[in-house]
């Protein structure tokens, strides 16, 4: 049976001890920041928070990010600590990207900073074995999907995730217009269909996120056609699918036995 675990909730104190002991006070220190136009936003801790632990106790080898930020830091502290602990169980798994992560990014300043801050961070605690990250830049463009007006990435990484993270891009950065119709204007909102386009790839179990992007959350579910568990987190403000598909063939079995164990 394919399920998804959803962390606990905990207290505000709690989650500030969380990022005190990983050596984030960065990160606190910035979420107490006002927001700022054409600066990045400053962080949810609680978000963040559930975004580690959500990869840790569903034991998500492959990350796909689209955007990147401060998820991109816990995404790869997240990982890193999985390779810690089942580097050997893992490695008879059939996964060619095991313990990577993967970003898409359309901003390259916005790109840079993360790097930036992943490389500084890994020096000040002198992280000697940092897990692999494969960024990339890509514009984003306005597209049609079964003939439904949405955008899209010129270029997407060739992996086979089994975590993804819709974050991006920001509205104002589409380019191009179908039948005279961009996203650009204010009353419209971003509705990406990349992970559509890849949901036959994907193997059972894998997990989307969609932080808040309620209306992308809703086209993906009216357009997704395997068969996947949706939760609508109000309370976070966050939408998860995971894929409940049949297991397909032994190595998928065995991925999902991991996921499990």
């Amino acid at each position: 049976m394919i399920k998804i675990n959803l962390p606990k909730k905990q207290s505000n104190n709690y989650i500030k001890n969380f990022f005190y002991e990983k050596g984030l006070d960065i990160i606190i220190e910035n979420s107490k920041k006002k927001i700022i136009k054409n600066q990045p936003f400053a962080p949810n801790l609680n978000d963040l928070y559930r975004l580690y632990k959500l990869i840790l106790i569903n034991k998500r080898l492959t990350i796909l990010e689209f955007g990147s930020g401060w998820s991109t830091l816990i995404f790869s502290l997240a990982i890193r600590e999985l390779k810690k602990k089942f580097y050997k169980q893992a490695s008879s798994l059939k996964r060619e990207n095991k313990f990577e992560l993967f970003v898409v990014e359309n901003e390259k300043k916005y790109l840079k900073i993360s790097k930036n801050r992943i490389c500084n961070y890994n020096k000040i605690y002198k992280i000697k074995d940092p897990i692999k990250i494969n960024y990339n830049l890509s514009n984003v463009e306005m597209t049609t999907f079964n003939d439904r007006i949405s955008i899209q990435y010129n270029s997407l990484p060739t992996c086979n995730p089994d975590f993804i993270y819709l974050d991006a891009p920001d509205k104002h950065s589409v380019k191009k217009s179908i039948n005279g119709i961009s996203i650009r204007h204010n009353d419209m909102v971003p509705m990406s269909c990349d992970i559509l386009k890849l949901e036959y790839f994907l193997n059972p179990g894998t997990i989307i996120v969609c932080d808040g992007r309620g209306a992308n959350a809703s086209y993906l579910k009216d357009n997704l056609k395997r068969k996947w568990k949706y939760i609508n987190d109000q309370e976070n403000d966050q939408h998860i699918f995971c894929l409940k598909d049949l297991i397909i063939g032994k190595h998928n079995r065995e991925h999902i036995e991991f996921y499990r164990s």
